[in-house]
């Protein structure tokens, strides 16, 4: 229902669903480390560690689950509340564009190349108005360069500043040469635009543009093939470019981010400089961009792995006594892997489940001030439910991200 009245409002909502969604994470955190305190216990299974430990998980478990729709909610608002604000960062570069042409016509006077550069933002502006509004339902002009994974992709985004200024230079020449007087201006355009002036702008355009089609490529074989987790994002965040999906710093994404605008930048102001060629970008700038571009792949493709058991063990509290696993006991799963990155929202941990046997037992939330206790992305804690037979048991985890680990084999013996 809230999505779909989120649908509904489109854009106007945007404020009153994220706020709306900031109260709900407010007090889900405030419910959680109450519940850590042993605040709110029923009376009924107050007395009762397994009891107890199962009401606070199931109350956490739906309000977890309360929480997600107040975040789904949030995210199918923000397509309304961005498109907009996409085509003003638009129609702010041509304002800016030609205030700085008119400044720095003082002195030097009105040129040709002046007007063609504000034609060609103007004609880019009006191509990026159009484009927006069509994906106005998927965030404007952030469409392109939002992955499946519904987070902004630092590759795509990388390729597209590259693509978006070599558009620009060629709309320049183009309306300079429709404007040209002279057979010897003509010319000197013509051969602006030739292979041994932008050679090393269009290497680096096609080596971008290939890094992101590869990179789709080997992410969506990996995943396919279980040796990657992937969970959706609630929305896309600028953060998005310079981070993994867990929101942890990417030295592979930042650099990647820092040499290419650095680069573009360079490229940029070679434009302006020389408006009757495409820019000429050195050799070795280009390398250092195509090493940056490297270095992202290579990040992407070591990044990941399948979760695994290693083991799986009786926990044991203070006092008790050393014994075979027993239905109703607990057992500790260690490993690795369990909690996918960006899976570390309590719905997304709610949502663990570990098979033993033929019975699938969901992993129980165990609050702790801050956080929680259980699960973690190295060891798990579940009860052994009284459905499973004794004897010789498989057991798996299957993550948030429904990826199955390995199976690691125990010794389950009667009461």
């Amino acid at each position: 229902m809230a999505v779909q009245e989120a649908r509904q409002c489109g854009g106007d909502c945007g404020p009153g669903a994220r706020n709306g969604h900031r109260r709900a994470v407010a007090e889900f955190l405030a419910k959680r480390d109450g519940l850590a305190a042993g605040e709110g216990l029923p009376a009924a299974v107050a007395h009762s560690a397994g009891a107890s430990r199962q009401w606070v998980s199931d109350e956490l478990t739906q309000s977890a689950r309360a929480l997600a729709e107040h975040g789904r909610e949030a995210g199918q608002a923000w397509p309304g509340a961005v498109w907009r604000a996409t085509l003003v960062t638009v129609w702010g570069s041509v304002a800016t564009l030609a205030l700085v042409e008119a400044f720095t016509a003082i002195g030097a006077g009105w040129s040709h190349a002046r007007t063609a550069g504000l034609v060609a933002a103007l004609v880019v502006a009006v191509a990026l108005t159009g484009a927006g509004w069509l994906h106005r339902a998927r965030g404007g002009l952030l469409a392109p360069v939002v992955g499946e994974d519904n987070r902004l992709s630092t590759s795509r985004a990388v390729a597209a500043a590259w693509v978006l200024l070599v558009a620009f230079a060629v709309l320049l020449l183009a309306v300079r040469l429709a404007g040209a007087s002279g057979a010897k201006e003509r010319d000197a355009l013509i051969e602006g635009l030739g292979l041994s002036r932008g050679a090393g702008l269009l290497a680096v355009v096609a080596l971008v543009s290939a890094v992101t089609v590869v990179v789709r490529r080997v992410v969506a074989v990996r995943i396919a093939g279980q040796r990657l987790q992937k969970v959706r994002a609630e929305r896309p965040r600028a953060a998005d470019l310079l981070t993994d999906d867990a929101g942890r710093g990417s030295f592979a994404d930042v650099q990647y981010v820092l040499v290419s605008t650095v680069a573009v930048l360079f490229a940029a102001v070679r434009l302006a400089r020389r408006p009757d060629r495409l820019p000429d970008l050195p050799w070795a700038l280009a390398f250092l961009v195509a090493v940056s571009a490297l270095t992202y792949f290579a990040g992407k493709y070591a990044e990941g792995g399948r979760p695994v058991v290693l083991s799986v063990v009786r926990a044991r509290e203070a006092g008790d006594l050393d014994a075979p696993i027993r239905t109703g006991d607990d057992i500790e799963i260690r490993g690795a892997g369990f909690v996918p990155p960006g899976a570390g929202t309590p719905d997304r941990l709610a949502r663990m489940v570990v098979r033993i046997g033929a019975v699938h037992v969901h992993v129980p939330l165990i609050p702790v001030t801050g956080g929680f206790a259980n699960p973690s992305d190295t060891v798990l804690t579940v009860p052994v439910p009284v459905d499973v037979e004794p004897g010789r048991v498989e057991v798996r985890v299957v993550t948030a991200a429904g990826v199955e680990t390995n199976r690691v084999a125990i010794d389950v013996t009667g009461d």
